[in-house]
């Protein structure tokens, strides 16, 4: 009889466990990038586009433009909020120190993480997007090189960045 109840008892345990694990589970819906993380975005004219998730990545790691006026667009493909997941796309001129640019913007949350005391060295700049949301950007480069871009959204950097190579 002792058996049959430690038996139960465990049986039980085991019940509980699974059911609150699974009523705790969330299910992160997967997204596909439209290209392969490390392909290279570019098309007609000056017309970019590049998506980021909630799982805190870009599309791709690379997007090459002609010298001239760039259309961007930053696709933000997931659900969550932007106080959470928030993203946002800022090209940055070229010598500029990226360490001290993501640590002044971490602190800047009322700017949407864009540093004031930064500003020269922002080319252009999306606003900050929650899932779901897009904007449209447009900006002139007039040399070639290449310029990095990266979100600056808390310890998003660290993932979410790659260089806009212009011709």
């Amino acid at each position: 009889m002792k058996k049959f109840i430690r038996l139960s008892v465990l049986v039980s345990i085991i019940t509980m466990t699974t059911a609150c694990k699974n009523r705790n589970e969330t299910t992160v819906p997967e997204t596909t990038p439209t290209t392969e993380q490390n392909e290279t975005v570019s098309t007609s004219e000056n017309t970019l586009e590049i998506e980021s998730t909630d799982q805190m990545q870009y599309s791709t790691n690379e997007l090459k433009a002609g010298v001239g006026t760039v259309k961007l667009t930053l696709k933000h493909t997931g659900k969550m909020d932007k106080a959470v997941m928030g993203h946002n796309l800022i090209i940055l001129k070229p010598g500029t120190d990226i360490t001290a640019f993501t640590q002044k913007a971490a602190l800047e949350k009322a700017t949407d993480y864009i540093p004031e005391s930064e500003k020269a060295s922002i080319i252009a700049h999306t606003r900050l997007l929650g899932g779901g949301e897009s904007d449209t950007i447009e900006f002139t480069i007039s040399e070639p090189g290449t310029y990095d871009f990266l979100c600056s959204f808390p310890g998003h950097s660290a993932l979410m960045k790659g260089k806009l190579v212009v011709e």
